[in-house]
């Protein structure tokens, strides 16, 4: 692959396992020095941060839980210290692609499930993007994690689909914001993924989920994680530089 990243500096959020995974693996083939959270996974994080390390790139794992805006902060400091560490001056990629899930429909659903989501899914990510905006060196990328349940009705998700629909709409403020400093915005909106993040909906809520996903979409199967990280690069490449305020939907062509 490619160096077109090489000196950069990117930091993917929930970057243990799924996109986040193949995402901090994507940016440092490509070049970039990895800062990746995590919440529980340690061990998870230090295999990522190993592999990236392997292949001649620098990486540091911070463990961050964004269920509490209050830990926001503290976060943005390790990230600080990080690049000081680095002797950098900044970093030049954001990846918000932490999130929690809470399943239930609309007589389900509580205050509590509604809560989780939108401090780890907005609030938490709307404030970290605040806090290392002036650490973003100009010409940086931003790509924000939304789903097809943004433009989508899936009435067991009727708490998520909705708070990325809210992120998809900040996403097109920050592009707008940013703008004149040549950083991008994007965000990126997966459908019905086959990894862990969705192995409770696919394996006991709806049986048979698989199958109903992959006869309703043009290609024919499932997504999985690697379909939404490559497209991740994509977006912070130099080549997709003119590229912002843009949703894209990766979801195989589902109900077309």
């Amino acid at each position: 692959m490619e160096k077109t990243l090489n000196g950069k500096i990117a930091l993917v959020t929930g970057g243990s396992r799924n996109i986040g995974r193949l995402t901090a693996l994507e940016l440092a083939e490509k070049g970039a020095d990895v800062i990746l959270t995590y919440r529980s996974q340690a061990d998870a994080a230090a295999t990522v941060v190993a592999e990236i390390e392997a292949a001649g790139n620098r990486a540091k794992a911070l463990q961050a839980d964004f269920s509490s805006s209050a830990n926001i902060p503290e976060l943005a400091t390790q990230v600080e210290d990080t690049l000081r560490d680095w002797s950098a001056d900044g970093f030049d990629i954001l990846i918000n692609n932490a999130g929690t899930l809470r399943i239930g429909g609309f007589e389900q659903i509580t205050g509590d499930d509604l809560d989780a989501i939108y401090t780890t899914n907005f609030k938490s990510v709307v404030l970290l993007t605040q806090a290392l905006a002036s650490q973003l060196r100009d010409g940086g990328r931003i790509v924000n994690l939304s789903s097809g349940l943004a433009n989508g009705v899936f009435p067991p998700l009727i708490a998520y689909g909705p708070l990325k629909a809210a992120l998809q709409a900040m996403t097109l403020y920050w592009a707008q914001i940013l703008g004149p400093r040549q950083i991008t915005v994007n965000a990126v909106a997966p459908g019905g993924l086959d990894d862990d993040f969705n192995a409770r909906l696919f394996d006991e809520i709806i049986p048979g989920a698989r199958d109903y996903v992959a006869g309703n979409t043009a290609l024919g199967r499932v997504g999985l994680p690697e379909d939404v990280s490559g497209v991740i690069g994509f977006l912070c490449d130099p080549k997709a530089a003119f590229v912002t305020g843009a949703i894209l939907k990766i979801d195989g062509g589902f109900k077309l």
